[in-house]
């Protein structure tokens, strides 16, 4: 069994898809161990976003990840960090196949509705920085 950790990002609150992402992580069968709503602010965004934050988008990303609040959860299942990863499609909703959900609702690179852990590595430290001492019903 594998966790990862996905974000529901702003775009999908203020459009209202969360309950169709979760439908579409339910009928993989997932579980959802952790779950929480959450305002991101500055500094979890700058550590989460550390890759990118010394670019000249990065602000652009910030406004956009801190003007709503978001649900954060962690989702467990065999593989589950590929299948996530694979039932939301590619980065870019532009270039996603039909089905996944970033082809079917998203719309370019930022508002692709869903981050999710792309690897082990990746899960484990994105679940320590949004989860880190809450509970994870396992």
């Amino acid at each position: 069994m594998q966790k990862t950790l996905i974000i529901l990002k702003p775009d999908c609150m203020e459009r209202k898809l969360w309950g169709i992402v979760l439908d579409r992580f339910a009928k993989v069968d997932l579980d959802i161990v952790a779950c929480k709503m959450m305002k991101l602010d500055q500094a979890v965004l700058r550590e989460h976003y550390s890759h990118i934050a010394d670019k000249p988008f990065f602000p652009e990303i910030e406004n956009f990840m801190s003007s709503r609040p978001v649900i954060a959860m962690i989702l467990k299942g065999p593989e589950a960090i590929s299948r996530v990863r694979s039932i939301l499609g590619p980065t870019d909703s532009k270039a996603a196949p039909a089905g996944t959900i970033r082809g079917d609702m998203g719309a370019d690179k930022m508002f692709n509705l869903v981050h999710a852990s792309d690897s082990p590595e990746a899960a484990e430290a994105e679940i320590e920085r949004f989860f880190g001492g809450d509970p994870i019903f396992e």
